[in-house]
This record gives C-alpha cells, sequence and structure tokens, in this order.
C-alpha cells in the first residue's frame, strides 16, 4: 500500500482533506461563475475587462496581506480544527452574498435580453447592487481563505509522520487541484442562477464534513495575540526569515505566484479577445490547467520518494518559463487566423492550433506544480511545530503582497495599452528570476544538509 492510499483511509487526514476539497470547489465555482458571467454578459471591451479581472484578484488578495499575521497567531495558539469548523461556518454567511449577487446580475442580464422570465428591476442595478455584492463576497471568501490557509498545511505535521508530510502536502496540492478543475469546469457549463444554489449546498456541505477533522491542539505555550495588524505582520515576517532555507522558499513560493496573478489576470481577457473563446472554452482551459498542476504535485512526490527537497525546483520553473514562451508563440500564431465569432468547444478544438495552445498549457501547470509542492512542504518541515501557522502565513503575507504587485503590474500594463497577447513574455522572463530563487534554495538546503552553522538570511 503506497504512502498515499494509506492517508487516504485515515481519519487524522481524510477528513480535512474532503474539507479542503469542498474549499477549493466552491471559491473557484463562485470565482470563475462571477468572473466568466462578467466578462461574457456585462462588460464588452478588452480593458474594462482586463480591469475587472484585476480588481477582483485584488480584491481577494488583499486579505491575505492585512489578516495573514492573526490567523497564523490564532492557528498555531488555539485548536486548529476548531478554527477550521468555525471558518467553514462563516463560509455560509459568505456565500449568501454571494448567490445574491449572482441572482441579481442574473435577472438585469435577463431583462436587458427581453426574456419572458423577467420581473422589475430597477435601472443600473448591475452598478447599484450586483458588482459590488459580487466583490463583497468575494473580499469574505479572501478573509476564509486567510483564516484556513496556515491550518491546511501546519495541521499535518501535527497529524502525520515525519515521511508522511510530503505525500500529504502533494495530496492536498493535488486534491486542491481536481477540486478547482471541477468547480471550473461547473461554473463554465451551468447557468448562473444554478451556481447560486450550488455555492450554497456546497458551503453547508463542508461545514458538516469539517465536523469530523480530529483535533489539533496549540503545541506550545498560548501566547497573547497581538490585535495589531500592522505591527503583527511585520514583526511576523522578520521573525520567520531567519532561517535561509524558509527564507527562499518564501522568495520563491511568492515570486512564483507572482507570476501566477499576472498570468491569471490576462487569462480571461486573452481567451475572449484573441482566442476567440467562448466561456465554455476559457473553462476548458482552466480545466486543463488545473489537471497539469496536479500531475506535477504528484510526480515530483514520486520523484523525491518522500523527502522534501529543492533538487527539481530550478530546472521546473526553467521548464515553466519555455512553456509559457511556447504559449505566447502559439497565440501569437492563433491570431493571424483568428475565428470572426467566438468558438464552442467543438468549434474551438477542430481550429489549427488548439492542440498547441492546450498542451503548452498543460506543460505550465505541471512545471509549475512541480516547482511549488516541495516549497511548501519546506515551510512546514523546516519551522519548529508551533510556529508552522505563522511560517505559512508569514508566507501569505509575502505572497499576497508579490500577488498585489503582479496584480498592479497587469493592471498598468493594460492602462498602457500593452495588448494581451504580449504580456504573457513577461511572464517567461520572470520564470528566470524564480529559478535563480529555487537555485538559492537549493544551495541553502545543501548547506543546512552539510551541518554548515546556521546564517541569517542576506
Amino acid at each position: 500500500m503506497t504512502t498515499s492510499t494509506h492517508l487516504l483511509r485515515q481519519r487524522r487526514f481524510l477528513p480535512l482533506f474532503v474539507t479542503q476539497l469542498f474549499n477549493a470547489f466552491n471559491d473557484n465555482l463562485y470565482k470563475t461563475a462571477m468572473v466568466l458571467f462578467v466578462v461574457y454578459t456585462i462588460y464588452n471591451s478588452e480593458e474594462a475587462e482586463g480591469m475587472f479581472s484585476a480588481v477582483a484578484s485584488g480584491v481577494f488578495i488583499l486579505p491575505f496581506f492585512l489578516l495573514s499575521a492573526l490567523a497564523g497567531q490564532l492557528a498555531d495558539m488555539r485548536d486548529k480544527a476548531a478554527i477550521i469548523r468555525r471558518v467553514k461556518a462563516a463560509e455560509i454567511a459568505i456565500m449568501l452574498v454571494g448567490a445574491a449577487g449572482l441572482l441579481v446580475a442574473w435577472q438585469d442580464a435577463v431583462c436587458a435580453g427581453g426574456d419572458a422570465r423577467c420581473v422589475f428591476v430597477p435601472p443600473s442595478v448591475i452598478a447599484d447592487a450586483a458588482i459590488p455584492l459580487l466583490l463583497v463576497a468575494l473580499f469574505g471568501m479572501g478573509v476564509h481563505s486567510t483564516f484556513f490557509g496556515p491550518i491546511k498545511y501546519a495541521i499535518l505535521p501535527q497529524h502525520l509522520h515525519k515521511d508522511e508530510v510530503l505525500a500529504g502536502t502533494g495530496l492536498v496540492e493535488a486534491g486542491t487541484y481536481i477540486a478547482i478543475l471541477s468547480g471550473t469546469i461547473l461554473a463554465g457549463w451551468i447557468e448562473v442562477e444554478i451556481a447560486a444554489i450550488a455555492i450554497l449546498l456546497v458551503a453547508v456541505v463542508g461545514w458538516l464534513v469539517s465536523l469530523k477533522v480530529p483535533p489539533a491542539p496549540p503545541q506550545g505555550t498560548p501566547e497573547k495575540l497581538d490585535w495589531h495588524i500592522v505591527r503583527a505582520s511585520i514583526r511576523l515576517v522578520r521573525d520567520t526569515m531567519h532561517n535561509r532555507e524558509i527564507y527562499y522558499a518564501i522568495l520563491a513560493i511568492s515570486f512564483f505566484w507572482t507570476i501566477g496573478a499576472v498570468l491569471f489576470i490576462q487569462f480571461p481577457p486573452l481567451a475572449k479577445n484573441v482566442l476567440m473563446a467562448s466561456k465554455e472554452v476559457a473553462s476548458l482551459f482552466l480545466v486543463v490547467f488545473s489537471i497539469g498542476v496536479a500531475i506535477g504535485s504528484v510526480a515530483i512526490n514520486a520523484l523525491l520518494k518522500g523527502t522534501v527537497s529543492a533538487r527539481y525546483a530550478p530546472a521546473s520553473v526553467i521548464a515553466m518559463g519555455v512553456f509559457v514562451l511556447a504559449f505566447y508563440l502559439a497565440a501569437k500564431l492563433w491570431a493571424k487566423d483568428q475565428p470572426t465569432s467566438l468558438l464552442d468547444v467543438g468549434q474551438f478544438l477542430a481550429w489549427p492550433m488548439a492542440t498547441a495552445i492546450l498542451l503548452t498549457l498543460l506543460g505550465i501547470a505541471i512545471a509549475g506544480g512541480m516547482f511549488v509542492v516541495p516549497l511548501y512542504a519546506f515551510l512546514t518541515t523546516r519551522a519548529a511545530p508551533e510556529k508552522a501557522s505563522r511560517t505559512i502565513a508569514a508566507n501569505n503575507i509575502v505572497n499576497s503582497g508579490a500577488m498585489v504587485a503582479g496584480s498592479l503590474l497587469a493592471t498598468g500594463m493594460s492602462a498602457a495599452g500593452v495588448p494581451i497577447v504580449e504580456q504573457v513574455l513577461l511572464c517567461a522572463a520572470m520564470c528566470l528570476i524564480s529559478a535563480w530563487l529555487g537555485w538559492r534554495l537549493l544551495q541553502a538546503e545543501r548547506s543546512a544538509a552539510a551541518g554548515a552553522a546556521p546564517q541569517i538570511a542576506a
């Protein structure tokens, strides 16, 4: 029996794993349904669509930057399982707001199209009610993920044996992206009013499953919470970065997600305006990406045989950069023979270069999964057990800052009139910096293994 199969049979892992599946599924069902509906139904310009995508990304990321320090303190100083249950209960309330936003936006679109199902809706309801409701719920989901994020990794060393942590991390990552895949598929194919009902049902089921997560009490002496979020954030990052392995792991993860933020902001408008893809095809692209990350997450665990190491990190992210460049070239060739109307899935698959587009996306995702999974395992295995959640929280603070920078960069390029497809080149170049950070992490890992004296990261 493999370690992975064994873990999936254990109560010390399975309820957390399933809770995270529902969490990722619902998160992406809501976000994808919202973005696709707004991009394909409300706006009709590449600039407006790119701007909304960037604003939505920033709204979701902001709570990570503001509240991660508090989330990490709570997770290390209180029972992690109890926090999970409270966070999942809050998700039900958040999804009530999100469902209301989706339904109001849908009703306005129905009325604008003269549909017989239309009831009276006040003028400008999209601007006055729907978009604010959607963004408030998105911010709430950001808060939800901020408090859940440190726990889903930090609880693993508490419930798993040392030689199971990498496998558990890989399963969580792979399962997360399978859930993302499922939520993305569903969002692209069901009507938005059905999505509104689904996100509420999934939130309730996720809370019920969370009740089965075993207790995970604090492993050190509980300390007083610091409610000053700025001071706590600065102190948390400063206190975490003294370990060179954790320092470079956090920097590498953060730069990886900077690239990810730029790519995800570019993707919906690029799919619609360059590839002329319908929302179902855009959903297919996200599905391929999710499958790739899941494959990469499992593959790297097999290559490393359960050992937490950055051995393959530089090569993985260089490969990712090569695939990003290949995607850019495929998109440029596509634009030379661009369809005149949006393609459905069958029409897209029959179009020249469709295979190249899908394979390059898959390659980007596989290489990205292979790069990032061991880095998260570094954070939970190199930190003191009683500070594992705060280490993840420090990572989230730096990650969110980097992703905000990526969002601002993408917004600035769109405002400056840089074509969406040309912005992809920036991501390919940024992979070189990620490779350098991965190489520095590997050097720090080898120094630690050789028994070198602990060093303060420069």
